[in-house]
């Protein structure tokens, strides 16, 4: 039976930053390897959201009636990471945490986790230390954890910059064990370099 990896959305979300890592996961890490995970989209509504490039996007569930059971949650940037709706999911990412789900941040997914204290305890990355800073304030107590990297994985936890969405999908397949080293590594070098070294 398929694990669920939930991505949840806000309205200007950046359609990018998911887009290795669903269909990685949703339709297996390469062609006619094993598909151990279903991904479904989580809004703050049932209504569509709309990226920052203008793709509708219908969720699959709402803040209130997402499944309790699930592998990963995945919060993916964009501009609304600051707005009241975005409050809303500081329970939803405590209870993840409390369960020892896998948790992904990237861009302003990463500085909302940093914002509300869930990167106090791990390694981390995001858009800068000093926007990391700006975000978290006082509530940022781990500035010696910060990783000048594109993505960075620690305890079940992976965040990344809104440049590093093929490393964030490479932790994140990793950590989900979605495939062998072998298999994840083939294929971020492909989508890394291509068929033109």
């Amino acid at each position: 039976m398929k694990q669920m990896v939930l991505i949840l959305l806000l309205n200007d979300y950046a359609d990018w930053e998911g887009a290795f890592l669903a269909p990685s996961l949703n339709a297996g890490v390469t062609p006619g390897r094993e598909i151990k995970y279903e991904v479904k989209t989580v809004a703050p509504t049932l209504e569509a959201v709309r990226s920052i490039g203008g793709f509708r996007t219908l969720p699959d569930y709402s803040f209130e009636t997402m499944p309790k059971d699930y592998a990963a949650l995945v919060l993916v940037g964009g501009e609304q990471w600051k707005s009241p709706e975005a409050e809303k999911v500081v329970p939803i990412v405590s209870e993840a945490i409390n369960k020892g789900r896998t948790l992904g941040g990237i861009c302003n997914g990463a500085s909302f986790l940093c914002a509300h204290g869930f990167l106090n305890a791990v390694k981390h990355t995001g858009n800068g230390l000093d926007q990391l800073k700006l975000w978290g304030g006082e509530r940022y107590t781990n500035e010696c954890g910060y990783v000048e990297a594109q993505a960075v994985s620690d305890k079940h936890i992976v965040t990344a910059n809104g440049l590093g969405c093929l490393e964030f999908t490479r932790e994140l397949l990793l950590l989900l064990n979605a495939d062998t080293q072998e298999f994840i590594d083939l294929w971020y070098d492909f989508n890394k370099n291509g068929f033109v070294r």
